[in-house]
């Protein structure tokens, strides 16, 4: 089996299932984390969800590249989507992502994988939900000011980003997988909260 298709064969309905079953924790933080690459896209449509349709794994700027790609699906499903509807994306968006994120880490053993951009495509669409109706330019400095609070993680951002950490040798779980959705929704917050000042 070559390095880029790992695991090919194994579902992630099993990783699941045997890292989170007693004894499984010392047995799985042994193992070495494994590469992202398009075999992940193979294994699971949650895959699909966490990588953002594979936008994720841009060899460059990976979470830039994927608030891109929610900026431009955003533009595509707005026409066809009410305030109401958004609401309801945004929801099963979080709990499905939460799932996504939570299985694409446990499979490649990393507790928050730069490659998963769901946390970004999920933030940015809660800021221009808000801030819509909003021109290109206003979605513009919502697009630079959330990438900034993201990657430098000052005041909250950072503690957010540090509250869900797993403890060293311990596998991804659930809470790691909901800590890489909360540090980029607390970004939102931030983001917003600067727009609100700005537009006053």
């Amino acid at each position: 089996m070559s390095p880029q298709d790992p695991l090919d064969t194994v579902s992630d309905a099993r990783v699941l299932t045997e890292t989170t079953r007693p004894g499984a924790e010392s047995a799985a933080a042994a193992q070495p984390p494994l590469r992202p690459g398009l075999w992940l896209l193979k294994r699971s449509p949650l895959h699909w969800v966490s990588l953002a349709m594979g936008s994720g794994l841009s060899p460059v700027a990976p979470g830039t590249v994927g608030t891109l790609w929610a900026w431009l699906a955003w533009r595509v499903l707005d026409p066809w989507l009410n305030t109401t509807g958004w609401a309801v994306v945004l929801v099963a968006g979080f709990f499905v992502g939460w799932w996504a994120c939570t299985a694409t880490a446990r499979a490649l053993r990393v507790a928050d994988p730069s490659c998963v951009v769901w946390d970004e495509v999920l933030a940015f669409w809660l800021i221009l939900w808000i801030v819509t109706p909003a021109g290109w330019g206003l979605q513009l400095a919502a697009f630079v000011l959330f990438r900034l609070f993201d990657a430098v993680k000052v005041g909250p951002v950072g503690w957010a980003d540090r509250l869900f950490k797993a403890a060293p040798g311990q596998p991804p779980g659930w809470a790691q997988g909901f800590g890489i959705l909360f540090d980029d929704l607390v970004a939102a917050l931030c983001t917003l909260m600067v727009m609100a000042l700005w537009l006053a």
